[in-house]
């Protein structure tokens, strides 16, 4: 060995700690490997060894676009003398993710965009959109010419923003529900506790992220993020971005936390954080009903702000009445051990909601449905083919704030929160590689709607001695597509993947996509339904789930949701089945069948395996 090869190795073994730290943040920001030797010097091979034996896999992977575009915009924004490519990167995402909740139109290039990202190619320029005027896109590569070159500021100087230019903002980017919440925000006497109940993709965490900027800015004041996992933390800190850069040409930076200029504090945090409380400042928490165990969550977190000048902000779509945050928004906790005579009724219709209402316990509730969006100025739905498009239970619930009664359904909301997981849970599986589960076997389960053009496709890990779970590792919808393409999509997973199982739902239109698939896989299983199959599925799933052994990403709502859908039912000769998803009237639940359907790989008698079930 070299006497510089030898200073070197004893350099990297003296400062092996804080080097082995610093490999490791890069590592959980998304960085590559390649990326990291290049930062640190340090041998991609020593990396590996690290990441293996020091389990860096501590983050579970984005498991939204959304998410995904929040943790790229992220790394990119604070990385240090980046390259041009880099830098067009960082101006497309930021020019996108300012409106990513609020422009559904876009939705279509947002995922090419996230696809193109997650395997490192730089989007193509049509990719670009531009800020919430929908104006042609501008060129990427350069300063804007009408835009006067500003010198270089102290890191995160917010010292030129004022409060009319926040003013300006707020009313041309927000609808009236906004405005409401922000109207109430400035209220003493109703903003110490908001509670919002909310149809999906109104804006909710966006306008929240400006509300919390715009706050800080003015006041100085701390604010918290609590999410229920860190990729959904990190969205609000990647729209806080995208607002000062596209709005002010202010850029923020800061891991884990970004401070102002003038000392204001904005921290993201994730509901696993253990140093959660230690923090003080104006709370926001998101998807609340969809948090498990929220009683602990909400006695913790709400030390975080206790002083009496911190707010507390909910906000959150439903689940269903079992959860724990619902007694807080029933107002049945309120009552609880109350005498009958002292014992105050809590209106909580959409009626009284809808223009917010301060109940007996000081908490501010308001409701959103679609509709109400719609009548506020939210033009983006188009509400009569959203009625189309999903079953009536599911609107409800998505759209018009309407809680899932779990108390009929086999697998209930508690139930199905036990099974989430989150962080450093699965270090095996990694769907940024081309084959994300490496060699590992893997079932997969296909369901198509009987009523609707759309169908759903799981890839399950298939437990093994060292790992005896059932793994939701991917759940797929697929839309308004032929048997062809349906296929071809069965058979990119196939290829990705080792996969030892396909269990397809061929009776009815599924019949297609099972002769399709068999073409290329000799062990595909038909799956032809009647009362006794589904009830094996569901008594299969019953023993699977009920033992803790399946498992799935946190924040993934819709299979909490889907399963919550099947309910016990009988026939006309009093058979007793179970039914979901299986006509106009019913909520349909095809992720639960997929994923069931890869579950027959493994049936109760695990010494016996059909080729067919029937």
């Amino acid at each position: 060995m070299t006497e510089a090869a030898e200073k070197t190795k004893q350099t990297r073994k003296r400062h092996a700690p804080e080097m082995k730290e610093m490999a490791k943040r890069l590592f959980l920001r998304g960085w590559t490997m390649p990326e990291i030797e290049k930062e640190t010097g340090v041998n991609i091979n020593t990396l590996y060894a690290w990441r293996n034996d020091l389990k860096w896999d501590e983050e579970h992977f984005p498991n939204t676009v959304e998410q995904s575009l929040a943790q790229r915009l992220i790394l990119l924004n604070e990385r240090d003398n980046k390259t041009a490519e880099e830098q067009r990167e960082l101006d497309s995402l930021l020019k996108q993710f300012g409106k990513f909740a609020i422009d559904m139109a876009l939705a279509r290039k947002h995922n090419a965009l996230a696809d193109a990202i997650s395997k490192g190619v730089m989007p193509p320029v049509e990719y670009v959109f531009d800020d919430v005027l929908a104006k042609p896109a501008k060129k990427l590569a350069g300063v804007d010419e009408k835009k006067p070159k500003r010198e270089k500021k102290v890191k995160n100087d917010i010292a030129g923003i004022t409060p009319d230019m926040l003013d300006e903002v707020r009313e041309t980017l927000f609808f009236d529900y906004q405005k409401l919440w922000y109207a109430v925000k400035n209220d003493l006497k109703l903003c110490r506790n908001r509670f919002i109940l909310k149809s999906r993709q109104i804006g909710a965490t966006y306008y929240f992220a400006f509300e919390a900027l715009d706050d800080a800015i003015r006041t100085g004041d701390n604010q918290l993020f609590l999410s229920a996992s860190r990729d959904q933390a990190e969205v609000f800190k990647a729209y806080i971005i995208a607002f000062a850069k596209e709005k002010f040409d202010v850029e923020l930076k800061g891991q884990g936390c970004i401070t102002l200029s003038n000392g204001a504090e904005l921290r993201f945090l994730s509901t696993n954080s253990t140093t959660a409380q230690s923090y003080h400042g104006h709370l926001y928490r998101d998807e609340v009903f969809w948090i498990p165990n929220y009683k602990k969550l909400r006695k913790i977190s709400s030390g975080m702000a206790a002083h009496k000048k911190w707010r507390i902000t909910d906000f959150s779509t439903p689940s269903a009445i079992s959860h724990e945050a619902y007694p807080i928004w029933s107002g049945a906790q309120f009552n609880e051990g109350k005498a009958d005579k002292d014992k105050i009724e809590f209106d909580i219709s959409h009626d009284v909601l809808k223009n917010g209402w301060l109940g007996p316990d000081k908490i501010w509730r308001h409701m959103v449905t679609v509709e109400d969006a719609e009548q506020q100025g939210c033009n983006l739905f188009d509400i009569e083919t959203l009625r189309l498009e999903y079953s009536k239970d599911d609107f409800d619930n998505l759209f018009m704030c309407k809680f899932i009664d779990d108390s009929q359904s086999v697998f209930n909301l508690n139930m199905m929160l036990a099974c989430t997981v989150e962080l450093d849970a699965w270090p095996d599986y990694d769907p940024t590689k081309p084959r994300p589960f490496a060699n590992k076997e893997v079932a997969l389960g296909y369901d198509p709607s009987r009523t609707r053009d759309n169908a759903s496709l799981a890839i399950m890990s298939v437990p093994s001695p060292s790992n005896n779970r059932w793994r939701a590792l991917a759940t797929d919808s697929l839309h308004g597509q032929n048997f062809q393409f349906q296929a071809s999509r069965i058979k990119s997973v196939y290829d990705s993947h080792h996969v030892v199982h396909i269990g397809i739902d061929s009776s009815g239109i599924g019949q297609g996509v099972y002769e399709l698939v068999e073409g290329f896989c000799h062990f595909v299983m038909p799956i032809n339904y009647s009362v006794e199959v589904k009830t094996r599925l569901v008594v299969k799933a019953i023993d699977v789930i009920g033992n803790g052994r399946f498992q799935y990403l946190s924040g993934d709502s819709g299979i909490t949701r889907a399963f919550m859908m099947i309910k016990r039912t009988t026939t006309p000769n009093g058979t007793i089945t179970y039914s979901a998803g299986r006509s106009n009237e019913e909520g349909h639940a095809d992720i639960a069948w997929s994923i069931m359907h890869a579950m027959l790989h493994e049936p109760l008698n695990l010494n016996q395996r059909k080729t067919t079930v029937s």
